[in-house]
């Protein structure tokens, strides 16, 4: 049966949150004055993405909340014990630089548009709802998807398979009928495979490419590539360069 409806990811596969997320940081780290305390700001940010890593990795494990998670970061960031107040304080301080450097990729609007007529959409995100839902109306894309669902509220996170099954009972699809696109080999490339899902990875800057690939997901590097695999009918698209 034919891929009727793609489900997303979101940040670094629509939304490129590598970028927004290392120019914010430059900006808050400046306006805080904490700068000195490093050898150069990359080295600033490489930490603060490390602790972010674990401490997503803490809340999708469900050892604590989503706003948990946010203090800890600023915690261990700063080795400070600060309160909730103060860390919620230094945190939103942080996005209001972030979000200033908000962008989709390039290849998202034409994609989206090139596969209106011919599939549903919708996004599956380990963030939360009030995260990503405020996001993709700043980014305009918000209604391009008639089904917005997150870890924060599902209560199970990608890549376990409950997380695409609940996307594929929200759109009252079968897995086999579902595409999953998202930028991570295993928590999406290779979860949306196993829980049944057409699964296409997509390696924008090709950094994944010591050891074997996960098995199961199409891997791309730039969604021109994903009418041809979902067999649309559309002009748009490209040969996958990865073969």
């Amino acid at each position: 049966m034919s891929i009727r409806a793609v489900v997303w990811d979101v940040d670094d596969t629509l939304f490129d949150y590598t970028e927004a997320d290392r120019v914010g940081m430059r900006a808050h780290l400046a306006a805080e004055g904490l700068l000195d305390a490093y050898d150069g700001v990359e080295q600033a940010i490489v930490r603060w993405r490390a602790i972010t890593d674990r401490q997503w990795a803490r809340f999708s494990a469900g050892e604590t909340t989503f706003q948990g998670q946010r203090r800890d970061r600023v915690r261990v960031f700063l080795g400070e014990e600060l309160s909730d107040a103060d860390a919620d304080a230094w945190f939103e301080r942080y996005i209001g630089h972030y979000e200033t450097a908000w962008a989709l990729f390039p290849d998202v609007l034409p994609v989206l548009d090139a596969l209106a007529g011919s599939h549903r959409h919708a996004v599956l995100s380990n963030s939360s709802i009030h995260v990503q839902d405020r996001k993709l109306r700043v980014l305009g894309v918000h209604d391009r998807f008639e089904v917005i669902l997150c870890a924060a509220e599902l209560g199970v996170s990608k890549p376990e398979a409950g997380a695409f099954l609940a996307a594929c009972d929200a759109l009252e699809l079968a897995p086999h009928q579902v595409a999953y696109v998202g930028d991570h080999p295993e928590i999406d490339g290779r979860g949306a495979a196993d829980a049944g899902l057409l699964s296409v990875w997509i390696d924008r800057e090709g950094v994944h490419t010591v050891g074997d690939p996960p098995a199961g997901p199409h891997r791309i590097a730039s969604l021109a590539e994903l009418p041809a695999i979902l067999g649309a009918d559309t002009r748009f698209g490209a040969p996958s360069t990865f073969g």
